[in-house]
């Protein structure tokens, strides 16, 4: 590659993946990647499950019933995943791009408010609670995983998704916070069209001007 490895990313488009799968593959990558080693962004869903972040208190997952839970390795509390949800996994070497975990969770929350602003919706990021919000809802999670000078897992954003099993929890610990999605404020966009969006805004904010594009 003749352009800088920090500037460089290959971007994988992943379709539909089990969660408990997807996370084991990212702790191999981030193990077994070196310096040399490219970075990449997994853009991707999952079937419907609650994950337990690091910090996770079992008051919080409130009545999972038939909907798988699995232990994750990323920061934060419980959360819902489901099909028309977008995930965003970012696999980087934050030692190579000289950044902070401060400087990386700024830039995904910028990423997804610029998103939301070129869709014509306000949000905002919080810096008590990690995440974007629109009018004190949150339209996208963060959580992530930050070991051996990589960072892993990444961003979850509500496209067009039921809603409703976010009732079984409280997500992100917090009994009164609501969730929102594209589709309950109005804006009707297919989220393969929301998948080049925020790949086209994490490039800018994580500085990756050359990329290389695989679909599994």
């Amino acid at each position: 590659m003749s352009q800088p490895l920090n500037q460089f990313a290959i971007i994988k488009y992943l379709g539909v993946k089990d969660y408990a799968d997807t996370q084991a593959l990212m702790q191999k990558f981030n193990t077994e990647r070196d310096e040399n080693t490219p970075d990449e962004i997994w853009l991707l869903q999952h079937p419907a499950v609650f994950t337990l972040g690091t910090n996770s208190q079992p008051e919080h997952l409130l009545n999972p019933e038939n909907i798988p839970v699995v232990q994750s390795d990323r920061g934060g509390q419980v959360t819902y995943h489901a099909p028309g949800q977008l995930i965003a996994y970012i696999l980087i070497d934050i030692k190579r791009k000289n950044m902070g975990v401060r400087q990386v969770v700024t830039a995904l929350e910028t990423a997804v408010i610029k998103l939301l602003a070129k869709l014509g919706i306000d949000a905002n990021a919080d810096p008590k609670a990690p995440g974007v919000y629109v009018k004190g809802e949150k339209i996208a999670a963060l959580g992530l995983r930050f070991k051996r000078g990589g960072c892993y897992h990444g961003l979850s954003l509500n496209v067009d998704m039921d809603l409703t099993d976010f009732d079984r929890i409280n997500p992100c610990g917090y009994p009164d916070l609501q969730v929102t999605s594209l589709k309950k404020l109005g804006v009707v966009v297919g989220i393969q069209q929301v998948t080049w969006k925020l790949m086209n805004e994490l490039c800018l904010q994580l500085n990756i001007v050359n990329i290389s594009e695989q679909k599994s």
